[in-house]
């Protein structure tokens, strides 16, 4: 069942998605060769709280962190620790907050230093398919259009579509119903209406869409060891356009 969020409730979850954007924020002017994992989730986890949010992922089904932390091959739920950035990798970074009870979620995949142009343009195509499928995020619309907008955008640009993670519901909890793939044919679904509140999140991978999980139960990496890049933001279906609650 998706849950209707009111224009109260919509408000509440802007507040949240405000504070996960000024986090996301704050770590860029950090995310250079030398920090570690850690450190950025040190200065996230302060951060979230100073502007008076609650991390959303600590503790979430185990979860030792405030971030997620994915270097390279890394796909999603990468576990900050000592692991230094390198001049050239890449990093995924997802934050999740509570503010009164509502979340916010997003993630972004940034740059560490130079990196190849191959791998910039992971980067944003990974990012440009997100504002594909937000273009069918408008009521009248089915729910797999916007798989199906996503995952043309990647594939046209030689780049695959995970499959075993997907976008989801959101709202007074972090996965509510339903849950958006980021591929499919159109015309399949719900149709959308006002007052659904949505994260999608397109992980691109630079090889095979097969993944696997590490033995530390958390970490996913592409089963080929090439690249990955995630975007994701928390929007709200509205009567006009689609507002993006994780965005200054």
């Amino acid at each position: 069942m998706i849950i209707i969020k009111s224009d109260k409730e919509i408000e509440l979850m802007r507040e949240a998605g405000r504070i996960v954007a000024k986090t996301h924020e704050k770590l860029k002017e950090y995310i250079k060769p030398g920090i570690t994992t850690k450190e950025l989730d040190e200065i996230a986890e302060s951060e979230i709280r100073k502007l008076g949010g609650i991390p959303a992922f600590k503790g979430y089904g185990g979860f030792p962190a405030s971030i997620c932390a994915s270097i390279n091959e890394e796909v999603v739920h990468g576990i900050p620790g000592l692991k230094k950035l390198k001049d050239g990798d890449i990093i995924s970074i997802d934050i999740g907050a509570i503010y009164n009870g509502y979340y916010g979620d997003s993630a972004k995949t940034h740059p560490v230093g130079n990196i190849s142009e191959e791998a910039q343009r992971l980067i944003d195509v990974t990012r440009e398919s997100f504002y594909e499928g937000l273009k069918y995020c408008k009521e009248g619309y089915r729910l797999s259009d916007i798989s199906h907008a996503i995952q043309t955008h990647v594939e046209k640009n030689g780049f695959s579509v995970v499959r075993d993670y997907v976008g989801h519901g959101i709202g007074t909890n972090m996965h509510e119903d339903p849950q958006i793939l980021n591929f499919g044919p159109p015309g399949k679904g719900p149709r959308l209406r006002k007052g659904m509140v949505f994260a999608i999140e397109p992980m691109v991978n630079m090889g095979t869409y097969k993944v696997k999980t590490l033995l530390d139960n958390w970490t996913v990496v592409t089963l080929d060891g090439k690249l990955s890049a995630h975007y994701e933001h928390t929007i709200a279906i509205t009567e006009d356009e689609p507002i993006i609650l994780t965005k200054l």
